[in-house]
């Protein structure tokens, strides 16, 4: 086989410069069911290879991630005319994803070493005290750690990955110790896998060679309209929680957990978002929407039940219902109250859409933010010779 500028070709690439030759036309594009040209995310990043992935059912689900950050670009469910709908937000090119300077985003990414915020970028382990990069910049000097560092967190990470068969994606970071101040280094994984009664499960794992902490999620955005280009507020959401952690102007912890009951952050029933969002309730006033712990239900005496729904979302314009399970304590509802504003309206996202505030919900399973710091709640704290463990899935249905 002759090299083309140094570089074997592939029987694929032999093909299709045959077809050329041949015929004098470029072969017919191979898109996935959400649109996505898998060839727009091949790329080298630091050394390492960066593809898209595929994982697919036998009723026709399909979910597209790339090893960049982990992150899920597209999951086509059928609503309910039987047709495949895509229901989270991103970016259809790995250029834009990688430009974190003018498009800074965690659009389904796989977020480590520790989701949520860390207050000032600080916390104490076995007396030791740690001090980690301060990325969440806020009036006052109020500075915290977020979703692990941002953009040199592992949401902008290459893993390594591991296609494991047609429905199942593993994928493996090697953290070092001190990376953006955590200590210890870090081996974890993040496998998907999509199920055959239409769920999407994933499950952290991550071992380490010193005392850490880790809290790992996935950010994926939510809308279930599948119309990405008018807000989701209509869509019927439900929590599975009788309190929430009250934040400050920061978006911090407090300290205070506090019932929901009496206030917009109940949703024990069911409703849509839109009757609550816009409250002159001084949490939702001030986070612009939601965008806060609840502490789950599911929770009980140090275990987590993810045989039970700790959550839902629905969509009365596609029949739509999504059921959300995990085994952690807590869960951050995000309303996508910074999406379409401050400059990101002009922004062209996915098959060309732009997205207004508020498009889209973020339900992150996770341990409570700032952890760390409140040795009352449950614990991120992660020991050589043990193994993380934490498990969040979403199914899919129609209604």
């Amino acid at each position: 086989m002759k090299a083309l500028k140094g570089t074997l070709l592939t029987a694929g690439a032999m093909l299709a410069l045959c077809f050329t030759a041949c015929t004098g036309e470029q072969p017919a594009l191979q898109l996935t069911a959400s649109g996505l040209d898998a060839a727009k995310f091949d790329t080298i990043a630091n050394g390492d290879t960066v593809k898209l992935y595929t994982l697919k059912n036998q009723k026709g689900m399909e979910v597209c991630i790339t090893n960049y950050g982990g992150r899920v670009v597209s999951l086509m469910v059928p609503d309910k005319n039987d047709s495949l709908i895509d229901v989270v937000l991103g970016f259809d090119n790995i250029a834009q994803y990688m430009d974190t300077e003018n498009t800074p985003t965690d659009y389904g990414s796989s977020v480590g070493r520790y989701a949520n915020r860390i207050n000032m970028g600080a916390f104490k382990l076995d007396d030791v005290e740690y001090r980690l990069k301060q990325n969440d910049k806020h009036d006052g000097g109020r500075d915290h750690c977020l979703h692990g560092g941002g953009d040199t967190g592992w949401m902008n990470r290459v893993y390594k990955a591991e296609q494991v068969d047609s429905q199942t994606l593993k994928l493996t970071i090697v953290a070092e110790d001190g990376e953006n101040g955590f200590p210890g280094t870090v081996t974890a994984t993040t496998t998907y896998k999509v199920t055959d009664d239409n769920t999407l499960d994933i499950v952290w794992e991550a071992t380490t060679d010193k005392p850490t902490i880790i809290n790992q999620t996935n950010h994926n955005y939510y809308n279930l309209n599948g119309d990405f280009e008018k807000p989701g507020t209509d869509m019927i959401l439900y929590v599975n929680a009788d309190s929430f952690t009250e934040s400050d102007e920061s978006y911090m912890p407090t300290g205070k957990i506090l019932p929901v009951e009496g206030t917009p952050m109940d949703f024990r029933q069911a409703h849509a978002i839109g009757d609550s969002i816009f409250s002159p309730y001084y949490q939702t006033r001030n986070a612009h929407g939601y965008d806060h712990n609840w502490c789950l239900n599911t929770y009980q005496d140090g275990k987590g039940d993810d045989t039970q729904v700790c959550a839902s979302l629905y969509s009365p314009q596609t029949g739509i219902f999504m059921e959300m399970y995990t085994n952690e304590p807590g869960v951050q509802v995000y309303s996508g109250n910074f999406q379409g504003v401050g400059g990101e309206e002009n922004i062209v996202r996915k098959l060309g859409k732009k997205y207004p505030q508020h498009v889209s919900v973020c339900l992150e399973s996770q341990k409570y933010p700032d952890s760390p710091n409140h040795p009352e709640w449950a614990s991120p704290v992660l020991r050589p010779g043990e193994t993380y463990y934490s498990h969040a899935a979403y199914k899919f249905s129609v209604k």
